[in-house]
């Protein structure tokens, strides 16, 4: 459950609230018991990340980048060679003219 932050507009008085995400925006202030308080945007509700180690599995190593690269240009390779044989193939094989 997050924790917003309200202000009072007719009093000033600033506190924090702890309170479910379905509940609604409080409007009477504990303190003068005007209906003129207000939520504020707050920090409360960014992501933290703590401890060490979640960039780990989500940036690759240098290492890692260099042999997907060679991977990558030895299939081009491989494709290359394959799609030059078959077209040599289709070269040598004798056309069909339609004489018997």
């Amino acid at each position: 459950m997050p924790t917003y932050d309200y202000e009072c507009d007719a009093c000033g008085h600033e506190f924090e609230l702890f309170q479910s995400i379905t509940e609604g925006v409080k409007r009477k202030c504990p303190e003068c018991s005007k209906l003129k308080l207000r939520r504020l945007f707050g920090t409360g509700a960014a992501v933290v990340f703590k401890g060490s180690g979640f960039y780990e599995t989500d940036y690759r190593s240098e290492s890692y980048k260099k042999g997907a690269e060679s991977a990558k240009k030895s299939q081009e390779k491989a494709k290359d060679k394959s799609s030059d044989k078959k077209s040599s193939d289709k070269k040598s094989s004798p056309k069909n003219s339609g004489e018997k």
